[in-house]
């Protein structure tokens, strides 16, 4: 049984403004409408043998991470399943709890894929992974290195070793090296001995649990002591908060791989891409005659090699090269494509001057539907409620603001104070500060609503919750 373990987590930081902290990267919209994380569970359904999928995410992304996938069409029924982790220990601790939940079965393969790739070539890919199981139930822990067509100093590479079946493209792996320099990268290519990481991996659970025991004991013990804390026969499995925060952060390469003696590498030609900042988002859009790659509304005149993504409005390039533009309704980027990794340092500013353009977008998604905020100011705020159809907010209370509701459609049920009523289309309601109170959806279409805020304070801070069904504190 081949059991594929989505990793859906990190902020993207160099992809900012589209990607951020509460809608990290897996999200993102890509040009042809589609998420990353939406074509990651694609892929993966359309190969041999995958009757379930795990993911791996932060608790705060699962209910977005449920969206996601049900707006996916897929030709079979799945079985999902997740992990919650409440805070990031990179890749090598959260495989070790994939790898704890699947060890049951006693006949199963892990295949381990970050949830922010792009792979345009699925019979190629399939071709790999099927080489990849058959070098993991010979216990190989394998990887998969993607043949270069330049000299890329973005990726780690892995140099290949003997060579194990020249039919299937498979090798043991001599060593893995860290990002070169342009000189170095060239002499890679070169030689043709190496190939690019790609970070997806292919084992038994328990052969990467023995080998995480060999090279780091103190991080297995520690995933080992979390994992019998954390309650998991119920789903999703929702790892121990003060358990997890003391295991040894590492990823899989540093801790396990690098260390292990049993390493294999599948060489492949599969359209792969780690999808890590805005030069490699603008190759997903066709360029013009000038170079020129657009998203949304754009117009350029004397303008050439420029990306603009635009989301609302009309954004007009004139006389300029060689630019990323990336216009959302919050925030907007400029920046010359030469230094477009440095967009994290942005994102760093932000956080250091308590900035909430890293965390949030002015549409923000919660398990029970979105917000968008619509204006504010001084004692004031306006937002557009969207809840799902049989959803609910908390019975929360605000210290600090009133709240007037208005139904711009669907039917809500309200909660205010001691009194319970419904309210139609263009009927409202005012709840006082101090007042609890909860807003539901009982119909079967989307109930939007305008709430306008006023008080000394807006912050979302300001909530007591009383009752809630997503389990928030």
């Amino acid at each position: 049984m081949l059991i594929p373990v989505i990793l859906s987590g990190g902020a993207g930081t160099r992809l900012w403004p589209i990607s951020r902290e509460a809608h990290p990267k897996p999200f993102m919209r890509l040009p042809d409408g589609e998420g990353l994380l939406q074509k990651t569970l694609k892929r993966t359904a359309q190969l041999d043998d995958v009757s379930k999928i795990l993911t791996i995410t932060n608790r705060d992304y699962y209910f977005q991470t449920r969206d996601e996938y049900t707006e996916v069409e897929l030709d079979q029924a799945l079985e999902f399943s997740y992990i919650l982790e409440p805070c990031g220990r990179n890749t090598a601790p959260a495989i070790a709890m994939a790898a704890l939940a699947v060890q049951q079965d006693e006949d199963a393969v892990m295949l381990v894929l970050p949830a922010d790739h792009i792979i345009k070539k699925q019979q190629a890919f399939a071709a790999a992974v099927t080489s990849a199981v058959e070098l993991a139930r010979q216990d190989y822990l394998v990887t998969f290195g993607i043949r270069p067509d330049k000299p890329e100093t973005g990726y780690g590479y892995i140099k290949q070793g003997e060579t194990l079946d020249a039919q299937l493209n498979t090798s043991k792996v001599d060593s893995f090296v860290e990002k070169p320099d342009l000189a170095t990268a060239n002499a890679y290519l070169e030689s043709g001995d190496y190939l690019w990481n790609s970070g997806m991996f292919c084992f038994k659970p328990g052969v990467y649990l023995r080998a995480l025991e060999n090279s780091a004991p103190d991080m297995y013990a520690a995933v080992i002591s979390c994992w019998q804390e954390s309650a998991r026969d119920i789903q999703p499995t929702e790892l121990d908060a003060d358990c997890f925060a003391t295991v040894p952060a590492d990823s899989i390469d540093y801790a396990v791989m690098e260390k292990a003696d049993r390493v294999a590498v599948v060489a492949c030609d599969i359209g792969w891409g780690d999808v890590g900042s805005w030069d490699a988002i603008s190759e997903l859009s066709p360029a013009d005659e000038q170079g020129n790659r657009m998203v949304g509304a754009a117009m350029t005149i004397e303008t050439r090699n420029t990306y603009i993504h635009s989301e609302d409005r009309l954004v007009a390039a004139i006389g300029v090269e060689d630019l990323i533009i990336v216009d959302t309704p919050d925030a907007l980027l400029i920046s010359e494509r030469e230094h477009v990794q440095d967009v994290k340092k942005i994102v760093e500013k932000l956080k250091s001057r308590g900035n909430e353009l890293f965390r949030f977008h002015q549409t923000v998604h919660r398990p029970w539907g979105t917000y968008t905020t619509l204006e504010e100011g001084p004692r004031f705020k306006i937002k557009r409620i969207l809840v799902k159809p049989g959803s609910s907010l908390s019975l929360q209370m605000h210290h600090h603001r009133n709240e007037h509701w208005i139904v711009v459609s669907g039917t809500a049920e309200v909660v205010n104070g001691e009194e319970t009523f419904l309210l139609h289309t263009n009927q409202s309601t005012y709840i006082p500060a101090g007042h609890q109170h909860r807003l539901s959806n009982p119909g079967i279409c989307d109930l939007v609503m305008i709430e306008v805020q006023s008080g000394e304070y807006l912050g979302e801070d300001d909530i007591v919750r009383y009752e809630d069904v997503y389990g928030r504190a």
